[in-house]
């Protein structure tokens, strides 16, 4: 929140600049920035804390990535198990179930062994008594909305149409969790007790202000509204087809967690190769005040930097010999006299003129946390493929027909 919101959307162009949203960047950006800050929390400690798989990003065919919105709650890809009950209910008690609402049957290996006919009917009787009584401690504890991984039956759709209450079935777990978390419920696998009595509490219960159905292209979504213990939201995605939403949700994904790590961390540093390109001058100034083996291993890392500004002129078709070598010497000069290059500062590359820019202005910036991670990780990486002395290879058998 320090650095402002355009810095938060230049951060989140930044990442999506090299993936399918890069055409409508400016839109998915400023999406992308109000979905985290829509689930900021504060912990115990007063730190500020944006939960990213808090919002749930929904995909749908048809129409254009423009199309693409926000939802102010948390939204499911399920609908209401039957016509007949409400679309909207208020002030919702969630009850979240891990197991069948159907007619009870006797576990695997059990079997009833029927000595007389006549009790035949009642066996089946209570059966279906039996998953009533269940509904209705359920209700009881005062659940309007019933949201289960597992399947619900006609007949225990009869009890919830006429409590008018919501049930959804086939709910992901994955959602189930993030429901339990952000309304303040429970998961139940059974309604078993410590004393053998079946039982529901209303404190395994989770809150919301609102629950509704929406209809949205061919299919209709659950949203969850106003959580009760932490804030949620969710993204809905529109696109032509499976894999282009599957693109899109990474790159959004991807956005959402480096605005996220600006939040956290407050601090940004300019992109385009510029940080690697001012380490590089930096450390090789550096290694020649060293007169031990040292200096040629940190002149070898200075080198090594600059591998990340070659590798992205190549991929934008540039000459970087060329873009390199000026992108060093803005640096070098900044770093030699402050005052006179004080332009050079934050110098990188811009790929679509070819030319070497002040990244701040451009917008181009990375959050600082990831970049001395991705170095640290990258180093590392390299002393552990270092410190491998020997390399056994299994030769391939020859096939005696001539091939392998």
């Amino acid at each position: 929140d320090k650095l402002g919101r355009d810095a938060l959307i230049n951060v989140a162009k930044t990442s999506m600049s090299s993936k399918i949203l890069n055409v409508d960047a400016d839109f998915f950006a400023a999406m992308a920035v109000d979905a985290v800050q829509m689930v900021k929390t504060t912990n115990s400690q007063g730190e500020h804390k944006y939960p990213v798989k808090a919002v749930n990003i929904l995909k749908a065919h048809g129409r254009g990535a423009s199309d693409s919105r926000k939802i102010p709650g948390y939204a499911l890809n399920c609908t209401r198990a039957s016509q007949a009950m409400p679309t909207v209910v208020n002030k919702a008690k969630i009850a979240l179930l891990d197991f069948d609402l159907r007619k009870f049957k006797m576990s695997l290996g059990v079997q009833v062994v029927v000595t007389d006919p006549t009790k035949l009917q009642s066996i089946r009787d209570r059966e279906e008594d039996i998953m009533k009584e269940r509904i209705q401690h359920i209700l009881n504890a005062g659940a309007n909305v019933v949201l289960t991984t597992k399947g619900i039956d006609d007949m225990c759709l009869k009890y919830f149409c006429e409590a008018n209450a919501i049930a959804c079935r086939r709910v992901k777990k994955d959602d189930m969790r993030r429901i339990a978390k952000v309304t303040g419920g429970q998961v139940m696998l059974s309604l078993a007790g410590m004393d053998g009595e079946e039982g529901f509490e209303a404190s395994m219960l989770g809150t919301a202000d609102k629950v509704y159905e929406e209809r949205v292209g061919d299919n209709e979504l659950i949203i969850v509204e106003g959580c009760a213990s932490q804030r949620s939201g969710s993204i809905l995605l529109r696109g032509p087809n499976e894999y282009t939403l599957d693109e899109m949700e990474r790159a959004m994904h991807d956005a959402m967690c480096v605005v996220k790590r600006v939040l956290e961390s407050n601090e940004v540093v300019p992109g385009g190769g510029a940080v690697e390109a001012a380490l590089s001058i930096y450390l090789e100034d550096f290694a020649k005040t060293l007169s031990s083996r040292e200096q040629m291993a940190i002149a070898e890392f200075a080198e090594a930097l600059l591998v990340i500004p070659k590798t992205l002129a190549v991929n934008a078709a540039q000459d970087a010999t060329e873009l390199t070598a000026k992108l060093r010497a803005d640096h070098a000069g900044f770093q030699e006299d402050p005052v006179k290059y004080k332009d050079c500062a934050n110098s990188g590359l811009n790929l679509t003129t070819g030319s070497i820019q002040d990244s701040l202005a451009l917008g181009v910036l990375e959050p600082a946390m990831s970049k001395c991670k991705s170095i640290s990780f990258a180093t590392e990486a390299a002393i552990t493929i270092l410190r491998i002395d020997d390399m056994i290879k299994i030769q391939a058998q020859e096939d005696p027909r001539g091939g392998y």
